[in-house]
């Protein structure tokens, strides 16, 4: 997975809206998202959209607006996301349409790297939210709201500590072939290995996953010139 990334000093990140208007808007997406949608105004706020087995399709950026709320993805996912919000649509008073936009919550992998944020390759793994860390699952989940797709794995996994087998890592090193072999030297077959990357100076710095047997007292790693952080 790790040797596809494209490594890049600032590759742009695209981002599309999706739009949901009517008088049971907000009862229909606080079935789909994670966020507690009563909790959300115009600044707005972070959410998850999850697949029925409690896989992340992706994060959303909510805001409220007067006729509803606006709901900002990766540009790779927006048909998939669509599709996955149609897929529950029913007799409800709530318009969905999707249009790509200028600009969003971040604007180049470099950013995503730095704030240590999941993106669209992360999300290509196919995990779930506990995988990301803790700090990710507080800012996104809410375990006080009412029932929403995908969430009976997400309730379980918080109620039996978090615990999950791939986490969430930001590491770096000389090469991506290094960091990658860092990655994989520990657990199962699985989604080891770089998902998003820049070069700083002579270092490569990635954002990826790797087996929690990896990880020393489940923070930290060092592997000769490759140092690797969980992302908590």
């Amino acid at each position: 997975m790790g040797e596809t990334v494209s490594i890049g000093l600032s590759r742009e990140l695209l981002w599309s809206r999706i739009t949901a208007h009517g008088a049971q808007s907000e009862s229909f997406l606080q079935g789909q998202l994670t966020q507690d949608l009563a909790l959300i105004d115009e600044a707005g706020g972070w959410s998850l959209l999850l697949r029925p087995d409690s896989v992340v399709l992706g994060t959303c950026f909510v805001r409220r607006e007067a006729k509803g709320f606006s709901i900002d993805v990766a540009r790779e996912i927006k048909e998939v996301a669509l599709a996955r919000l149609r897929r529950f649509h029913l007799r409800v008073d709530c318009s969905l349409e999707a249009c790509d936009i200028e600009g969003g919550p971040f604007v180049t992998t470099d950013e995503l790297v730095d704030a240590r944020w999941p993106g669209a390759n992360e999300f290509a793994a196919e995990l779930t939210p506990q995988s990301y860390g803790a700090s990710f699952v507080e800012r996104t989940v809410s375990f006080t709201k009412g029932c929403y797709t995908g969430q009976e794995l997400v309730a379980r996994l918080d109620a039996r500590g978090s615990s999950v087998p791939w986490r969430f890592v930001r590491a770096s090193g000389p090469s991506l072939k290094v960091i990658n072999r860092a990655l994989g030297s520990k657990g199962p077959p699985g989604p080891q290995g770089v998902t998003s990357a820049v070069q700083r100076g002579a270092r490569i710095v990635g954002l990826g996953f790797a087996h929690r047997s990896l990880l020393v007292s489940d923070a930290l790693a060092s592997f000769g010139d490759v140092e690797v952080e969980a992302i908590g």
